[in-house]
């Protein structure tokens, strides 16, 4: 393959060129125009080149909830959001606790042949906080991470545990915090709005208490560890001390976090409902200048797709989540770079290369010998939000309607183009 005289965003700047690619691999990066040689050509011309992206937090359902979403579905919605390489999280049923579910993913995954995904293993046996699930045989299956995702290790001294464990096995914690005696049943956050729509409110410190309490195992540890979806100002300030002192700590947010204010959840509309909830604006504008100051080094979607019988219901009974993987780098794109928050080198770190390197997976950067994982965008193409447009089984957002910059136009995996928009 060749992609021909494309804008390729790498580490250092955006330079146009061309990229010749073979047996999944990039063979050369070449001036522009210049590539010769038979087979599919891509004429690029008005195309931005990525390397490929990578979400390191993806709810895919299946086994157990294929009602809402399954791993072939999953792979349909990531390649067209552009994602080469997703990671799924273990709250499935059976949870990924054990060797078996894991490989039977990794199957699965192949059987589908489009994104690459990897599991993440449960921290707990069954996510039930008691004892330390099956680590080694995990990693060995190819799990790539450990997570308690939908919620934290109560015990401090078994978490504690896991973060050694795990560094044993070349693995990291991430870690969903919040403390559930204090959200106690809030479902959005606990101020100006929550007091005027009479729902019930969920405090920061809830998600600040359990953020203070990983920093301090991985400082006293002198271990990894990383944070998900932040969504408070004190949280990214905790993270931001914590770098300064060089505790090892690493930190994601989600698009809905720098794109809306918990103003949204005034007209009761269950698509605006997640965990952690969506926040004020002083949060907002914390979550942004984080990613902009390098304080969160990714960004995730958290994708949470839910069967319409999940979400039609009234606020406090409609489950958590967003349908996200569709919809993440246009809002990234809109919010952060044509609004000069970040350069588009700068949005590559954040969803391709940080996660790679996090994680310690191949790919991340456009450079020769690298895997052939590319995402090509059209930068200059506007377009509406329209649920009813996913490919995922989750039509749940809050975005309809939205208008948006950065239109994926083909997604790459090995040298294969898995998505070509029509």
């Amino acid at each position: 393959m060749i992609i021909r005289n494309a804008s390729i965003v790498f580490p250092d700047g955006v330079r146009r060129g061309d990229l010749v690619i073979r047996e999944g691999r990039i063979e050369k990066i070449l001036p522009a125009n210049t590539a010769e040689g038979e087979g599919n050509v891509i004429e690029a011309e008005k195309l931005t080149v990525f390397p490929g992206l990578i979400d390191m937090h993806v709810h895919l359902r299946e086994p157990g909830f294929e009602k809402k979403e399954t791993i072939e579905t999953g792979a349909m919605s990531a390649v067209k959001g552009g994602f080469t390489q997703i990671c799924c999280m273990p709250n499935t049923k059976p949870v990924i606790d054990n060797k078996v579910v894991a490989v039977y993913i990794k199957m699965r995954a192949k059987e589908v042949g489009l994104c690459k995904i990897h599991p993440i293993g449960a921290i707990t046996a069954g996510q039930e906080g008691k004892t330390l699930s099956a680590i080694g045989g995990m990693k060995a299956a190819g799990v790539v991470a450990l997570s308690e995702d939908g919620r934290s290790v109560v015990s401090s001294g078994l978490m504690a545990n896991a973060m050694m464990y795990a560094s044993d096995f070349g693995l990291k914690c991430l870690c969903h915090c919040e403390d559930a005696s204090l959200v106690d049943g809030g479902v959005v956050h606990e101020g100006y709005y929550s007091t005027l729509t009479g729902l019930k409110g969920s405090l920061r410190a809830a998600e600040d208490i359990m953020i203070a309490r990983e920093i301090c195992l991985a400082e006293s540890l002198s271990l990894p560890v990383h944070i998900c979806h932040v969504s408070t100002y004190s949280g990214v300030q905790l993270i931001r001390e914590a770098k300064a002192r060089g505790v090892q700590v690493t930190a994601e947010t989600c698009p809905h976090y720098f794109t809306l204010t918990d103003e949204v959840i005034k007209d009761f509309d269950p698509n605006t409902k997640v965990n952690p909830p969506i926040r004020a604006e002083k949060d907002r504008a914390a979550v942004t200048e984080g990613l902009r100051d390098g304080t969160l080094d990714c960004i995730v979607t958290d994708h949470a797709p839910h069967h319409e019988d999940d979400k039609n219901v009234e606020y406090a009974y409609a489950a958590f989540g967003i349908s996200g993987l569709e919809t993440s780098f246009a809002l990234s794109y809109t919010e952060l770079v044509k609004k000069g928050v970040l350069t588009l080198p700068e949005l590559a770190e954040k969803m391709s290369a940080a996660p790679a390197r996090i994680l310690g997976l191949e790919g991340g950067k456009v450079e020769e010998g690298a895997p052939a994982d590319l995402t090509l965008v059209d930068l200059a193409e506007k377009w509406t939000v329209d649920p009813a447009e996913f490919v995922s089984k989750g039509k749940n957002t809050p975005f309809g309607g939205r208008e948006v910059y950065g239109r994926v136009k083909y997604t790459v995996v090995d040298g294969e183009v898995k998505y070509e928009e029509k």
